[in-house]
């Protein structure tokens, strides 16, 4: 299970929600909504938490961004791919099979 962060996704993480480096982005699933994976479960993501048992985790420009052994069931079998989308003005997910 591997996390990639576009460049447009973490330019959006330091501006919007004024991360710098040093801090952290944590990735869980959250009850409602749906996703392309997981009908009745959406994605969120809280800032500034501390990484317990890690699942994964990538670091790009000094944040770093994981997910908690906790919501390893919602990515298992997918990478999670964090881009930007233009149109909306905010990041979004896709989920890439592993191979």
């Amino acid at each position: 299970m591997e996390i990639k962060v576009t460049d447009k996704a973490l330019h959006w993480f330091k501006e919007e929600v004024e991360l710098k480096d040093g801090d952290t982005v944590k990735f869980q699933a959250k009850y409602g909504g749906s996703s392309p994976i997981h009908e009745g479960f959406s994605l969120a993501f809280q800032v500034k938490e501390e990484p317990g048992e890690v699942f994964a985790s990538t670091e790009k420009e000094g944040i770093t961004f994981f997910i908690d052994t906790t919501d390893a069931w919602f990515f298992k079998g997918y990478h999670l791919i964090v881009t930007f989308d233009e149109d909306l003005e905010e990041v979004t997910y896709e989920y890439e099979e592993e191979a």
